[in-house]
């Protein structure tokens, strides 16, 4: 139900355009409040956007984003703005091994956590060893992860007896790409969380989605929502400093342009560009303490390599590659009919890989290239057109062991202010679900400290089948 707009709207200033400072703004704009939301560029959606590249004359996003059906926050974020339509969603994972044997990964009538195991017994990328240890790993994530655990996965890892094939084929891939980190700076938590939802939860947590138009297009939508419900998208405006004025319980937004007047701030900023605006922020307690907890953040880079073939090369929409540098494979050209691509538009995708991020351009193309035609026999003949790299070395947070406690909740140390961001303390990974569930505690924060009930988080996919039995028999024991 949407909430009844108050008689005299307060106004609610989100610095950030990305996932967690749309989630906000438009949560907000729908509940009655004014939203300015000031966004550096000319267009919004972060690390999430797309733009048209010179050199090969396309649109292109800045990287791959893949969706899972567990992302609630963010369909709901989707939901919202008109764009769930517009996410091509497909029950399976396909695996590809060079010499051309598919695995296909995905869902059967059995109730969960058994939806997916028939199809992992007959895997031809898993040895009989690899399954069993698979099987076994899968079984100790049904347990609680210590809240207090240092453990890191290639430690648990070992512990749990996994053989070379499930760590190569499996956890380097599936885990440490989908959390875009070496295995050794992983969090078990955070592994067991993927695992879960991927794969034990339910068929439904487990769909992977993907974008059938450009990121930038699909984000649009945020500001035509936010001008029907009467706010407004401030674009090529940088933040310089704020100021707080404790007599009329406002903030002054100094920009290089003219200053902003908000009752409510949202600072929806990766953490390095709120460690740089905090000198310019005013002195409050517990800043000193925030700053610590950004410093012990760091980035984990994500490359990507497209392709224009003058022919097809596959009929999948995605995959993934087995035992090569490139990880995952998205033909655009099929996901994305927009482009009117003749031949083939793939897109190929290296995650935690600092080796592959530092190749000049041409080296790390011509590898992708060779690679995929490792795979793909019919790209051998195929002639290739264009080429663009994308290096993207801000894509994501580390998650390693202990990294929670420096994700501080979304209330800032000064009035009236509030923090979003996939790296805030959301209970997941570096995500888009995470920065639209940051956008959307931030806004229930906000509302709730006016007296607002809203709600605005959204609720997680609850465990289906046998897995909600074993959920409460492992929490009773």
């Amino acid at each position: 139900m949407t909430p009844t707009p108050p008689a005299n709207p307060k106004t609610v200033a989100v610095i950030g355009g990305g996932v967690a400072g749309m989630s906000a703004a438009c949560a907000l704009a729908e509940g009655g409040l004014k939203v300015i939301l000031v966004e550096r560029r000319n267009y919004l959606g972060g690390r999430a956007s797309s733009y048209l590249h010179p050199g090969v004359n396309e649109v292109i996003d800045n990287c791959e984003h893949a969706l899972i059906g567990a992302y609630t926050n963010l369909r709901g974020f989707y939901r919202r703005i008109g764009v769930e339509d517009k996410i091509h969603w497909s029950p399976n994972i396909t695996m590809i091994e060079p010499d051309g044997h598919r695995t296909i990964l995905g869902p059967s009538p059995l109730p969960a956590p058994l939806h997916g195991l028939p199809r992992l017994l007959a895997a031809h990328a898993f040895s009989f060893a690899d399954k069993l240890a698979l099987a076994r790993a899968f079984t100790a994530m049904l347990r609680p992860v210590p809240a207090d655990s240092k453990e890191n996965l290639a430690e648990w890892l070992k512990r749990h007896g996994q053989t070379k094939g499930a760590i190569e084929r499996f956890w380097k891939l599936v885990i440490a790409s989908a959390l875009n980190s070496d295995l050794d700076r992983i969090s078990v938590q955070y592994a067991t969380m993927v695992i879960r939802g991927l794969f034990m939860d339910s068929p439904e947590a487990g769909m992977m989605g993907a974008s059938t138009v450009p990121l930038s297009d699909l984000h649009k939508s945020a500001e035509q929502f936010l001008n029907a419900h009467g706010s407004s998208v401030l674009y090529n405006t940088n933040v310089e400093s704020l100021e707080w004025d404790e007599e009329t319980s406002t903030w002054t937004i100094h920009t290089r342009n003219s200053p902003l007047i908000a009752d409510h701030v949202i600072l929806a900023l990766p953490f390095e560009a709120l460690s740089t605006l905090l000198p310019n922020m005013p002195p409050a307690k517990g800043v000193e303490t925030l700053a610590d907890q950004i410093a012990q953040h760091e980035h984990w880079p994500i490359c990507s390599v497209h392709l224009w073939f003058d022919r097809e090369i596959t009929e999948l929409e995605s995959a993934v590659l087995l035992d090569r540098e490139i990880h995952w494979l998205y033909n655009k050209g099929l996901m994305q009919p927009w482009s009117k691509v003749k031949g083939s538009y793939i897109e190929l995708v290296i995650s935690a890989s600092h080796s592959f991020a530092a190749l000049e351009r041409k080296e790390a193309i011509d590898l992708a290239v060779s690679e995929l035609k490792e795979f793909f026999p019919a790209a051998r003949e195929a002639k290739l057109e264009k080429a663009a790299l994308i290096k993207e070395v801000r894509a994501t947070f580390g998650v390693p062991p202990g990294i929670d406690q420096a994700r501080p909740n979304e209330i800032s140390p000064w009035p009236n202010c509030y923090l979003a961001g996939d790296w805030i303390a959301t209970g997941w990974p570096s995500t888009m679900e995470s920065a639209a569930r940051a956008g959307h505690q931030a806004a229930e924060t906000l509302s709730n400290t006016m007296g607002n009930r809203s709600k605005y988080l959204e609720a997680d996919i609850k465990p289906r089948g046998l897995m909600s039995v074993l959920n409460k028999l492992v929490a009773k024991s």
